[in-house]
């Protein structure tokens, strides 16, 4: 439902319009904050690593916003790298991101997509808490803690 615009309303309009930037989104913008993504991220955890070199984590990443979004690359002080990974057909495969709908969520899981944390600094133990940092292509970087869990854990949510 349209409500009356004023004349400074309607001038910049009309020159958003003239200068082609008008598009396709430019009448969807009813909700507030529909322009971007609102990202949380939860469920984090990461099984103590069987091997001294390599660990897996696992986490959700919410997206509120009217505003896809896109993990780019996740950094830890205990790792040399962070890479991201998607399976499909069963196979793991590096990806340079993954995609977070608007009003959707991202997974990271056992069997599904998934962080590698490659050459470790340091072997995590069960108990203890391991920091990362989520980079995205259009918000800001997200510091997470992830809590050690048995080799073995499977969370109870139901991912």
């Amino acid at each position: 439902m349209r409500r009356r615009l004023g004349p400074a309303a309607l001038v910049l309009a009309g020159a958003l319009a003239l200068a082609g930037c008008g598009g396709s989104d430019s009448g969807d913008s009813g909700d507030s904050g529909s322009g971007k993504a609102e990202l949380s991220a939860g469920s984090a955890y990461m099984p103590q690593p069987v091997s001294d070199d390599m660990a897996a984590g696992f986490l959700t990443v919410t997206n509120k916003g009217g505003a896809p979004d896109e993990l780019t690359s996740v950094t830890s002080d205990i790792a040399g790298q962070v890479t991201v990974h998607e399976t499909v057909d069963g196979a793991m495969q590096e990806v340079k991101s993954l995609k977070i709908p608007a009003g959707g969520r991202l997974e990271l899981k056992s069997g599904g997509d998934h962080l590698m944390f490659e050459q470790l600094k340091s072997r995590p133990k069960e108990g203890q808490t391991v920091s990362v940092e989520l980079h995205f292509a259009h918000s800001g970087p997200m510091k997470v803690e992830m809590p050690v869990k048995p080799a073995t854990y499977t969370p109870k949510t139901g991912h």
